[in-house]
């Protein structure tokens, strides 16, 4: 066999250089799915699993000391000035010093001690006795049974709003539920008692609802999120729409703009809406579109994980001068000033000009395609990702709303899915009132006790 020619070995030589580099730019690709984790993705923590990395804020340090801040009113129990019930301790036995009765002299003083503890005793049982009475001519009249009381035997409204508590607030299977009720209170509560109340509960909210999404719809700025929850067996999507005062969830089949209408709010919102990069929220035109901050600094942080060893690398540019930005505008908001413009300036051009050197890059591949992609985004959308330095109404990032849907996550973590598209609205129905009277400073045993009685909390008009 004779020796191949060196034109022939040029030929080779070049193919195995295409296949090398085609080799390569698969390796960055699969490198860049392992290396992905929860801090530099939308993936959820749970989802790292025992390889875990080391928690790794993206933020940088204040400078403060961990812990309640000066100024900071600090809460500790504090005794009450009439308690329930009042325990006299009496010295016992001999006095120390003469022997004499120790019981016997006057007082010098009186030492108070208080326990706060739960009262013993089972539940109180009420009898509602409805008479009848007959007229002079004849007719009978019955007395009125208060509301909701339909049955020769039921529970209350508070024990109501204990199941939903356990169940829907505290993330409780049925199962648990009616086993927590039966070993603290001695109550016979069985799951199908757990679902007909949390149903119940769920189906009187539909009025506040409706005022939550009119006052949302209302709302200057509301942050917008969304988050995949499986309900019976399947993929569906809980969406979230946030204010300070007021917190809207919405269970749906369907992640885009389908949802959002069902949803109520986008159609007809014209205010700052804070949201991440999700096409869909675009196709809202009526609102002014902020892009989140965090969402951003995750994805900036994956191209960093990525990227060989450089001396240079454009994404951490970007995050460098973003978060002088942040820390920069938080401080002159905090003080009641404007930023300084030569500030601002300064590092948007230097976030420009590490986005669009990035996004000019011809690098082969999916990854270096995305990474081109994000680097376009930064540069195109620059002032919807920047809108929080110049107005301190406008926050850096959506976690107002990623919040409200962490929730759902950890229930699904905890008690698997849900297993009905009814329970999941039911679920996603009672949080928005438990987050939302939370954020009223309303008790939360107090707001559900009202909404089992039929005449949940409704904001003021």
């Amino acid at each position: 066999m004779s020796s191949p020619s060196k034109a022939e070995l040029v030929v080779l030589v070049g193919e195995l250089q295409r296949e090398l580099a085609t080799l390569r730019v698969r390796v960055a690709e699969l490198e860049a799915q392992v290396n992905s984790n929860s801090r530099n993705s939308s993936k959820p923590p749970s989802s790292d699993g025992l390889a875990k990395p080391a928690p790794k804020s993206l933020r940088r340090r204040s400078g403060r000391k961990p812990g309640g801040q000066p100024g900071h009113p600090g809460t500790t129990l504090r005794q009450v000035e009439w308690p329930d019930e009042v325990v006299v301790h009496e010295p016992a036995g001999a006095c120390p010093g003469c022997g004499v009765d120790a019981s016997a002299g006057p007082r010098v003083r009186v030492e108070r001690r208080q326990v706060f503890d739960l009262p013993p005793g089972p539940v109180a049982v009420t009898e509602h006795q409805l008479v009848t009475r007959r007229c002079g001519c004849g007719a009978h009249a019955t007395g009125r049974a208060p509301q909701r009381v339909t049955a020769p035997v039921q529970y209350g409204p508070r024990v109501a709003a204990l199941i939903v508590y356990l169940y829907v607030g505290q993330f409780l299977s049925k199962a648990r539920t009616a086993q927590a009720m039966a070993e603290l209170f001695g109550l016979p509560v069985s799951e199908g008692t757990v679902a007909t109340v949390t149903a119940r509960a769920g189906a009187d909210l539909d009025t506040f609802l409706d005022a939550v999404r009119a006052r949302i719809t209302q709302a200057p700025v509301v942050n917008f999120d969304e988050t995949g929850l499986r309900v019976d067996s399947a993929l569906h999507w809980l969406h979230a729409a946030s204010t300070g005062t007021f917190s809207l969830l919405h269970v749906h089949r369907r992640r885009g703009r389908e949802a959002m209408l069902d949803a109520g709010v986008l159609d007809r919102f014209a205010g700052i809406a804070v949201h991440d990069a999700w096409a869909p929220y675009d196709t809202f035109t009526d609102a002014h579109h902020v892009l989140c901050g965090a969402h951003l600094l995750r994805e900036l942080q994956a191209v960093i994980d990525n990227t060989p060893q450089a001396p240079w690398c454009w994404a951490q540019q970007v995050t460098d001068s973003l978060l002088h930005i942040k820390d920069h505008a938080e401080t002159a908001h905090a003080d009641r000033r404007q930023p300084d413009r030569k500030v601002l300036a300064a590092h948007t051009q230097r976030i420009r000009d590490a986005a669009t050197i990035a996004a000019a890059t011809t690098h082969p591949g999916k990854l270096a395609d995305k990474h081109r992609a994000l680097a376009r985004r930064i540069r195109d959308r620059l002032p919807a990702y920047l809108a929080f330095a110049s107005d301190p109404a406008i926050p850096f990032d959506n976690n107002a709303a990623e919040r409200e849907i962490r929730m759902a996550k950890i229930r699904q973590k905890i008690s698997g899915c849900l297993r009905t598209l009814a329970g999941a609205q039911q679920f996603a129905a009672i949080r928005s009132y438990t987050a939302t009277t939370r954020k009223h400073d309303i008790n939360l045993y107090d707001a559900l006790s009202q909404l089992a009685n039929g005449t949940p909390w409704l904001p003021a008009t």
